[in-house]
């Protein structure tokens, strides 16, 4: 699979019609889906002007990868937050995640320059985020079913 575009950076009000689609398409796709998690995805964070979408297509114009970052202050967070981390099913394997929480972490550094990051993780990729420097700093808790703990990446 080769890749069509580069990673694209985009506000709210920046997304294309198609994109914002195949964002909350690939988003449904693996979560509620393929996770059978049930929860409500539209939750307004996406529109607020400080959020951040970080995409990538492949040579068939399909979303592979995407993650938002929310700024500090969005949704009672006190440091920025990389959420909704994603890499559709057939692209897995590849190394795109470590892309993309590469480029989820230079757009934070760019935004929000030497302040501490947050990530809400599944419990089992707690390794692979500790190779991207977050350490984990809660014990695991239940969201919307799935265990999950709270990691942090300092400056």
């Amino acid at each position: 699979m080769s890749i069509q575009n580069s990673w694209q950076v985009k506000t709210f009000k920046q997304l294309s019609l198609d994109e914002l689609y195949d964002a909350l398409k690939l988003r449904i796709d693996v979560f509620v889906v393929e996770q059978t998690c049930f929860y409500p995805d539209l939750d307004d964070l996406d529109r607020h002007p400080e959020t951040r979408h970080i995409f990538l297509y492949n040579d068939k114009n399909e979303m592979i990868a995407y993650s938002r970052i929310l700024a500090q202050g969005v949704c009672y967070q006190t440091s920025p937050a990389i959420g909704r981390v994603i890499v559709a099913e057939q692209a897995r394997g590849q190394g795109i995640a470590h892309q993309l929480i590469q480029k989820s972490l230079e757009v934070c550094s760019m935004i929000f320059p030497k302040q501490l990051i947050k990530i809400s993780a599944q419990e089992h990729l707690a390794q692979f985020y500790n190779r991207h420097g977050f350490i984990s700093c809660s014990e695991m808790y239940l969201e919307d079913g799935i265990p999950h703990i709270s990691m942090i990446k300092t400056p």
